[in-house]
């Protein structure tokens, strides 16, 4: 039976649609399972970024030169702020290009 798309005379939200993505297994294809992530710094117990430590820096910048962001990276969010204001003084000073090189 196909799934109704009114109920009544109004259409259903897209909110309210089925998924599909609740099925425990996934027909035809294997199922992978993503690993939680976890803030590097957290786990060193790195409190204090240090604008000048470019190695780290540059592995949060992205080859474009923008900053990765937190989804992506991991980090959690009281340490992303740190490490934007970290790679900010480090642009300004010129130990990071604000840009990738063309």
């Amino acid at each position: 039976m196909a799934e109704p798309t009114t109920r009544g005379a109004r259409p259903i939200a897209a909110n309210q649609r089925p998924t599909g993505g609740d099925k425990a297994v996934a027909v035809g294809r294997k199922q992978y399972f993503r690993r939680k992530k976890v803030c590097r710094f957290c786990v060193e117990k790195i409190d204090d970024i240090n604008y000048k430590d470019v190695k780290m820096l540059s592995a949060f910048i992205a080859e474009r030169g923008k900053i990765v962001p937190r989804r992506i990276s991991g980090v959690c969010a009281p340490h992303q702020r740190r490490l934007t204001d970290a790679i900010f003084k480090s642009r300004n000073i010129a130990l990071l290009p604000f840009a990738a090189a063309i």
